[in-house]
C-alpha cells in the first residue's frame, strides 16, 4: 500500500558511511570507511569492574527513571574537566546529558530550526550533522575550509547575505578533513560572529585527541554568551554506551532540556552511573594519552604508506589529531568511480561527495586510521593504491 511520509523525509539524506559500511561486513575488506574508534583501546575490563560496583552498590537508582539534564558527579566532572583543559568556568548546569553528541545535534535542530532558516556549515562538512539539521527542512550555506580553518572573508560575506541561525563546526581536527583551526582563525571567527545575531556550534568530539602541541582555546573564550559546545565519551572512553552532551549558556539549555523530555525523557541514567564510577576509579589522562600515541603512529605510518603507493599528483592532510585523512586527486578523477574499483581490491572509503550539500568532493575521499591495524593499514593502502591507479590510468 502507499505510505506518506512527512515532507522533511524527502530533503533528509541517508547515512552514506551507514550504507557503505554494510559493504563492508565482508572479513576480507579493509575498510578505511567508518568513524570507528579503536576496539582494542577500550577499557573493557575497568568498564566491566565498574558497571559490578554501579549495580552492586546503586542498582537501585541506576535501573530508576531520573532527571532529564543527566547524573549531576557527571556534569560536575564535564564541568570541572573544561576549567582544566580549556579554562572555561562552566556550571553544571548549563550541562545536558545526550545519548551521543548526535543527539545533541538534533536538539539543537530541533530547539533553533524552523524550516527555511539559514544555517552555516564547513565545506565539506560532517555528514552527521547534514543529516541531523535537514530533518527541520533548513537552508544550508557553506564556508570553505583552509588549511587552518574556514575562509573568514568567505564567512563575513555569507554571513552579510545570509543572517544564520548558527555556524556549525569542527575546530578540532574536523570530520572530515581533520583540519584544526587555528587560533588566529577561531579569534576571527568570534570576531565576525560578534557583531550578529548567529549563534556557533562548537562540535568537540575529538578535542582530546590532539598529536601535536597544547590544546587551543575553545570559541567560548572568545565568544562565551554565543556559543554552544558539544562533547562525548564516545572516542576517549567508549561509543557503545552512548554517553555525549551539550553545554550552553543558561537559556539554551533550558530550552534544549524541554526538547529531550519530549524526545527520550532522559538518557540512559545506568550508562551514566558507569561511566561515572570508571571516571572515578581511573586516570583518564593517561587512557588519553595512550588512545593518542597509538592514533598518532597509526596517521603516521598511513601518510608514509600513501606515500609510497599513491601517486605524485594527489594531496593529502597531515591533521593534528583526530582520526582521519583528506585525501585529494587530480582534477578529473572522481572518488565515486574509485569507490567501485577499490572495492573490486577489497577496500572501502567515503568518497568526498557525500560531505557537501552544494555539489562538490568528486576528486575528495575521506580515510579513517584509528580503525585499522598496522597490517591493515599497510595492506590497505596498497590494495587502494593499485585501485587509484587504474582510474587514472
Amino acid at each position: 500500500m502507499p505510505y506518506h511520509f512527512a515532507s522533511r523525509m524527502q530533503t533528509t539524506p541517508r547515512s552514506f558511511i551507514r550504507d557503505i559500511l554494510k559493504t563492508t561486513e565482508r572479513p576480507e575488506v579493509i575498510s578505511f570507511a567508518g568513524g570507528l574508534p579503536s576496539p582494542s583501546l577500550f577499557a573493557v575490563e575497568e568498564l566491566r569492574a565498574a558497571a559490578e560496583y554501579v549495580m552492586k552498590h546503586a542498582g537501585e537508582s541506576a535501573l530508576q527513571y531520573s532527571t532529564t539534564e543527566g547524573y549531576l558527579p557527571l556534569r560536575t566532572f564535564i564541568a570541572d574537566r573544561y576549567k582544566e583543559r580549556l579554562s572555561l568556568s562552566v556550571d553544571p548546569d548549563e550541562i545536558l546529558i545526550t545519548n551521543g553528541s548526535q543527539q545533541c545535534l538534533d536538539l539543537i535542530g530541533k530547539v533553533l530550526l524552523d524550516a527555511g532558516d539559514p544555517v552555516l556549515i564547513e565545506r565539506p562538512g560532517y555528514l552527521g550533522a547534514i543529516q541531523a539539521f535537514s530533518l527541520y527542512e533548513p537552508e544550508f550555506h557553506t564556508v570553505a575550509l583552509g588549511n587552518d580553518g574556514p575562509d573568514t572573508e568567505e564567512l563575513a560575506s555569507v554571513l552579510g547575505k545570509h543572517p544564520s541561525r548558527f555556524f556549525y563546526g569542527v575546530p578540532n581536527a574536523q570530520n572530515p578533513s581533520g583540519v584544526t583551526y587555528s587560533d588566529a582563525k577561531r579569534r576571527a571567527i568570534a570576531d565576525i560572529l560578534a557583531g550578529t545575531e548567529t549563534l556557533f556550534v562548537e562540535d568537540d568530539a575529538y578535542g582530546e585527541l590532539r598529536f601535536d602541541g597544547k590544546s587551543l582555546p575553545s570559541l567560548r573564550t572568545y565568544l562565551p554568551e554565543k556559543t554552544i559546545i558539544t562533547g562525548s565519551f564516545s572516542k576517549i572512553v567508549t561509543p557503545g554506551l552512548r554517553m555525549g552532551w551539550i553545554s550552553a549558556p543558561r537559556e539554551i539549555i533550558e530550552q534544549v532540556n524541554v526538547a529531550k523530555q519530549a524526545s527520550d525523557l532522559h538518557s540512559n541514567v545506568l550508562a551514566q552511573r558507569i561511566i561515572t564510577r570508571y571516571l572515578e576509579e581511573n586516570d583518564l589522562d593517561a587512557h588519553i594519552e595512550r588512545i593518542v600515541g597509538e592514533y598518532r603512529a597509526r596517521r603516521d605510518l598511513m601518510l608514509s604508506c600513501i606515500g609510497e603507493s599513491f601517486p605524485a599528483d594527489i594531496s593529502v592532510t597531515k591533521p593534528e589529531g583526530g582520526m582521519f585523512l583528506w585525501v585529494t586527486l587530480p582534477d578529473g578523477c572522481s572518488t565515486t568511480t574509485l569507490l567501485e574499483l577499490a572495492l573490486c581490491e577489497n577496500v572501502a572509503f567515503v568518497p568526498g561527495r557525500a560531505f557537501y550539500v552544494d555539489g562538490g568532493g568528486d576528486t575528495a575521499m575521506r580515510l579513517n586510521f584509528s580503525n585499522a591495524s598496522e597490517a591493515m593499514i599497510v595492506e590497505g593502502i596498497d590494495r587502494l593504491g593499485k585501485a587509484i591507479r587504474r582510474l587514472v590510468g
